[in-house]
């Protein structure tokens, strides 16, 4: 499909469409990913969810050959854990060596991790929570900055600000590209998130439903019927906000909160990463804390990633025919 728009993010990673597939956890794989950057996108492999070296090797390997050569994205997540963050140094050794020259950075900032992608010549995009957040970011160096509102699937932060606030805000106060996510799902959003400033919109909870995406059937189906009040928030006790699939899992969290437990020991036991992992696997969409956004409720129907990409624009194009329509001419 030939470009719809051209941005300051286009032009940084080269692609044809203002559209970033935000790394998914135990989703981003080289399949899924290599469908985003063939759709025009960009894709983000989530490191993480590699934890074998050898595995993530194979995995950007596979990525590489999937796309033809075309560049690829990876994510780094940093947690507040120091000590679950020591396998990202070997991990940044490995996708700087098989040539992967984009990164996503998440979580705490990426000041750590810079020197290194800096002096391979690598492009850091760091996604945060928040407007003040990502000024922060640009002061340490990245080359562009995604922001995701309160509508996210994830971390949304503790400020829950909206994006339909942020994305003129961050135009306001940033002078780097920017991205915006949270609760986009529909073409429209991305013409009204460019005509706000922003240079790209990230995507997310739209995309568990494509094809590419290896989740089993039932996993699918269920976030098919899903819809835009089908999530809460959980762990704002622990300043740690996590919007989730509202599910039995999740709820049995919150019933936690409610009784006012502060014991992460009762907690983990519910939000352990591989409870989310074999939910995806067994499609059991009671079991784990599963990150899903408002923007669930534009994903009416499993199909790939190029459709789904097809019909946003298609939807992109549209919105701005209905502006151009409404608009008032020019006195005289």
């Amino acid at each position: 499909m030939q470009p719809l728009f051209t941005t300051r993010l286009t032009d940084l990673f080269g692609i044809r469409h203002p559209i970033l597939c935000g790394g998914l956890m135990w989703l981003s794989d080289a399949r899924y990913v290599a469908a985003c950057v063939n759709a025009g996108g960009m894709g983000f492999i989530t490191a993480r969810t590699f934890p074998d070296p050898g595995a993530f090797r194979a995995e950007l390997r596979k990525c590489r050959a999937l796309t033809g050569g075309k560049p690829f994205g990876v994510n780094l997540y940093s947690t507040p854990r120091e000590a679950d963050n020591v396998i990202l140094k070997g991990h940044l050794a490995i996708l700087l060596a098989e040539g992967v020259r984009i990164v996503e950075t998440s979580g705490l900032p990426p000041k750590p991790l810079l020197p290194a992608l800096r002096e391979a010549g690598a492009k850091v995009i760091h996604k945060c929570a928040t407007v003040r957040h990502a000024v922060s970011a640009a002061k340490l160096g990245v080359d562009a900055v995604a922001i995701v509102g309160a509508e996210c699937g994830g971390h949304p932060g503790i400020e829950l600000v909206g994006t339909m606030v942020q994305t003129p805000l961050g135009a306001q106060r940033l002078g780097l590209p920017y991205a915006v996510g949270g609760g986009i799902g529909h073409g429209s959003q991305i013409a009204a998130a460019l005509a706000m400033g922003a240079d790209a919109v990230v995507i997310g909870s739209r995309m568990t439903v494509a094809e590419e995406i290896w989740a089993h059937p039932a996993y699918k189906q269920r976030m098919v019927a899903a819809d835009e009040a089908s999530s809460r928030l959980i762990m704002q006790s622990f300043r740690n906000t996590y919007r989730v699939l509202d599910n039995a899992e999740a709820r049995a969290v919150a019933a936690l909160e409610a009784e006012g437990e502060a014991d992460f020991a009762r907690y983990k036991p519910h939000v352990v990463g591989t409870r989310q992992r074999e939910a995806y696997a067994t499609g059991d969409i009671e079991r784990g804390v599963l990150s899903m956004g408002q923007a669930i409720a534009f994903a009416g129907e499993t199909k790939p990633v190029a459709a789904i990409f097809a019909q946003m624009l298609d939807e992109a194009r549209a919105a701005m025919l209905r502006l151009r329509q409404v608009e008032h001419p020019p006195a005289g």
